[in-house]
């Protein structure tokens, strides 16, 4: 890249931090007084801190860094958050599009389908734009082409500035709105995927960025238990602070992580409404949650030697299987969500066949949803057979349509199934057509369950990076703690008798090894927490879900650590 292409780059990111700047909203001059003299001066604080601290030179240089970090933050946060705002926007856009093609198909005319648009709040940003194009309608007396052109120049979506131009246009020289949405379909699937898979290949840059950073951040922290040693500065306080970039590294991984990958939650829970799944979930938590702390209790009371509590426990087990153990009981937490979760996953597979079959069905008969699904009740849909069941018996029982379907919803548990039951259901309200009702939808949805398809193999390969990287890095932390404990079991007396005091070359009098083994195994614990975490918000599951990579990532590294302890005393003994 030329040293002019450079410039033009460093100038287009100073222009974008400029504009957002003048886009927030709170007033410029206020956000520089309460973040950016602040983070200025933690900077500041940092420098003198590296300079005054007698430590390790790596710790000293890793302070500035982070006050640099803090300071680069409060300086690009405006950014971030229009990024944010953009984001949020085109994560939605497909569902508000779809949204507005199934109202622009019925019996409403255009500006009620704005306005029912602006007022579902699940769609954020988005509902806010569309409620502006309402307002300059409604209170500045402008068409609504007008509106849209307008909005189209301050929207930071290129998807929804592209919408707004093309709507404005199209409206303006008379299309309908329905005859102009239906034949943006393919357009709007085609940059929902492109967004989608650009977002899943920035999700493979951030792992290799992730490793060579997790990699560094060992290789400090190894130095930092080792070379104290030599140098004979405390070696918990400079543990500690490796630590603490450790956790920062992370958990900045994982809010980048959360910003980058795309929003498409897999799950849906009613808040009104109480589900089989939910309370055999709430019980089996309960219940794992309780063996939990009665296993955590017993172990943490032998491991500081509880007379009661350390007969429990027998006295050979290794000090990291104190820590894994009491984690055991989560996996029922984990295995209940994740047998649910595959049953929501296979009804998204076989919704878009029965919505599509619904649709034709009714129109080309002539009948109502209960009359249709008195046949189709009756035919295979795997996992949906049984709500659609239900969902036919409550129309049958004359029970309010409404009420039937919000049931349905919550009984399938999908976000997906919830969303595009309720824009069927709308439709069919407000006289749609149900035909290319259930087509829509079954063709959008379709598209999705593919790209998600795409999605779970992309965290497979980051399941297996974190794993990778977990039991690597237990390797170098416990390896480097054994080397020094052998070290510090020398008989420095002895070995000075020779001529050489070796009392001034090893400092073995200023470790602490249970306390750095201590901190070594929370290092590990937070490893798996915010790993498992990570992995959850790359696939879009259920956080409950993510307890079995909490207790596998630990029982890796525990595991890792025992074994490395065992391997380095066996070597010793040859």
């Amino acid at each position: 890249m030329s040293v002019g292409q450079r410039s033009a780059q460093a100038a287009d990111l100073l222009g974008s931090i400029i504009t957002a700047y003048e886009e927030m909203e709170m007033p410029a001059r206020r956000y520089v007084l309460a973040v950016l003299l602040p983070t200025s001066f933690l900077f500041l604080v940092t420098i003198v801190a590296a300079i005054a601290v007698e430590t390790l030179l790596l710790v000293r240089l890793l302070l500035p860094l982070f006050g640099l970090l803090i300071l680069g933050a409060g300086v690009a946060y405006p950014r971030v958050a229009l990024d944010r705002r953009r984001i949020e926007m085109e994560n939605r856009f497909h569902l508000m599009v779809t949204h507005m093609t199934v109202l622009s198909t019925t019996n409403i005319d255009r500006m009620e389908v704005f306005r029912k648009l602006g007022q579902e709040e699940e769609y954020g940003e988005l509902a806010k734009e569309i409620r502006r194009i309402v307002q300059l309608v409604d209170t500045w007396n402008q068409s609504l082409d007008d509106a849209c052109r307008r909005r189209a120049k301050s929207v930071p979506s290129e998807s929804l500035t592209d919408l707004f131009d093309r709507l404005a246009y199209t409206l303006g020289a008379g299309q309908a709105l329905d005859d102009f949405l239906l034949s943006e379909q393919s357009v709007m699937i085609e940059n929902y995927s492109t967004i989608y898979e650009s977002s899943l290949d920035n999700l493979d840059v951030m792992k290799d960025l992730y490793l060579s950073m997790i990699l560094s951040m060992t290789f400090a922290l190894v130095f930092a238990v080792v070379l104290p040693i030599l140098t004979g500065t405390d070696p918990t306080l400079t543990v500690a602070a490796v630590i603490s970039m450790f956790g920062f590294v992370q958990l900045g991984f994982f809010l980048v992580i959360r910003a980058v990958v795309p929003y498409d939650p897999v799950w849906y829970v009613a808040e009104d409404i109480d589900t089989d799944a939910e309370r055999k979930l709430l019980l089996v938590t309960a219940a794992s949650g309780l063996l939990f702390v009665l296993l955590a209790a017993v172990f943490a009371g032998a491991l500081v030697g509880v007379g009661v509590f350390r007969m429990l426990v027998p006295g050979w087990l290794p000090t990291p299987l104190y820590v894994a153990i009491p984690t055991l009981p989560f996996l029922g937490i984990a295995l209940a969500f994740r047998a649910e979760e595959k049953r929501i996953r296979n009804r998204d597979e076989e919704f878009p066949s029965f919505i599509r079959a619904l649709g034709a069905t009714e129109s080309a008969k002539q009948a109502t949803t209960s009359k249709v699904l008195s046949t189709l009740r009756d035919k295979d849909f795997g996992s949906l057979t049984g709500t659609i069941d239900d969902l036919y018996r409550r129309l049958n029982m004359r029970i309010d349509t409404s009420k039937a379907w919000r049931f349905f919803t919550a009984e399938n548990g999908s976000y997906l199934i919830q969303k595009f039951s309720e824009m069927y259901l709308i439709g069919r309200e407000m006289g749609g057509d149900p035909k290319q009702l259930g087509e829509l939808i079954s063709r959008n949805m379709n598209e999705i369950n593919q790209l998600r398809e795409q999605r779970s193999q992309a965290t497979t390969t980051l399941i297996g990076l974190l794993y990778g990287i977990t039991a690597a890095a237990s390797f170098a932390f416990f390896t480097g703690l054994e080397i020094v404990g052998i070290l510090a079991g020398f008989d420095i007396g002895t070995a000075s008798a020779g001529g050489m005091d070796f009392g001034k070359l090893l400092h073995t009098d200023v470790y602490n090894l249970p306390l750095l083994q201590a901190l070594l195994l929370c290092v590990i614990i937070f490893n798996a927490v915010v790993s498992a975490l990570t992995i959850r918000t790359a696939d879009g599951g259920h956080p409950g879900n993510g307890y079995l990579h909490f207790v596998l990532l630990t029982w890796v590294g525990c595991g890792t650590a025992v074994a490395t302890q065992r391997l380095i005393s066996m070597l010793l003994s040859i």
